[in-house]
């Protein structure tokens, strides 16, 4: 694994974004699998101690991502990612929020759009994403929740984890 790979989290609070910019060292079909395929999006989407377990995915514009991020003492918080547009191999966007167990929205907490696109270069893949909320309370909470530190932690065991897959 490269130590020098490139990562940028800025927060735009005029827009009501965050901009995270990740390269991994692997290639594009590889970084792609693990962001669209449940089985290995289980493997390292949740920051360690807790883990992701999928309910059920449907990877196609329509579909959608139902999972619970399960913590060390068993407490599960219920996320769902609704899947916008896909462009194979390219990028996707869905809106993500949390849910109960069979995948109704909890409206009183924020919700967000997702776009993610991915650029391949020299065996390496850059993930470009961009996270809208509606309003500037909504980012805050999250900010607040611990977002920028546990997507942290989250794209570093991506990193572990395509390691092993090479």
């Amino acid at each position: 694994m490269k130590n020098a790979l490139l990562m940028d989290f800025t927060v735009d609070k005029d827009q009501n974004k965050i901009h995270v910019k990740r390269t991994f060292d692997a290639p594009l079909n590889k970084v792609w699998a693990a962001w669209t395929d449940s089985k290995l999006l289980d493997q390292w989407w949740a920051p360690k101690p807790w883990k992701a377990v999928t309910k059920s995915m449907e990877f196609q514009e329509g579909g959608y991502w139902l999972y619970a991020m399960v913590g060390p003492e068993g407490e599960k918080e219920w996320a769902r990612t609704d899947y916008k547009q896909i462009t194979p191999y390219q990028k996707f966007s869905a809106q993500d929020g949390f849910c109960d167990e069979q995948g109704t929205v909890n409206t009183s907490l924020p919700r967000s759009l997702w776009t993610n696109a991915f650029t391949e270069a020299d065996n390496t893949t850059k993930v470009t994403i961009e996270i809208s909320y509606d309003k500037l309370e909504d980012l805050e909470s999250i900010l607040q929740f611990g977002f920028q530190e546990g997507f942290t932690i989250a794209l570093q065991e991506l990193d572990v984890f395509l390691v092993k897959e090479k």
